[in-house]
């Protein structure tokens, strides 16, 4: 893990692959704030951004097809907060923060 690695040395570091936010947001030994993955802002019901219907027919019949951009329905938001002592430049403390926009 690249939290691990670069922990003391860095103030956050943030994965971000665009899934699913990761339930392991901490402040490591050394003072580095981490969580593994964030998550993605933009909408809810899709895949990854992208309309379901366009990912469920690549599926079922194997063949490749353009991404069509999902552009309603609900949105989210996936973020961190971080508190970091300016003295230090060490993490105190890192909060998850996930909203959904009906």
């Amino acid at each position: 893990m690249i939290g691990r690695y670069l922990d003391g040395r860095a103030s956050l570091v943030v994965g971000d692959h665009w899934h699913v936010p990761t339930a392991d947001a901490m402040v490591l030994p050394a003072g580095t704030a981490h969580i593994s993955d964030v998550g993605m802002c933009g909408t809810l019901d899709s895949c990854l951004g992208v309309k379901l219907e366009v990912i469920m027919n690549r599926w079922k019949t194997g063949q490749a097809s353009r991404n069509q951009l999902e552009d309603s329905g609900r949105l989210q938001l996936c973020a961190v907060l971080a508190t970091v002592d300016e003295t230090t430049g060490k993490a105190t403390a890192i909060e998850q923060i996930r909203k959904v926009i009906e």
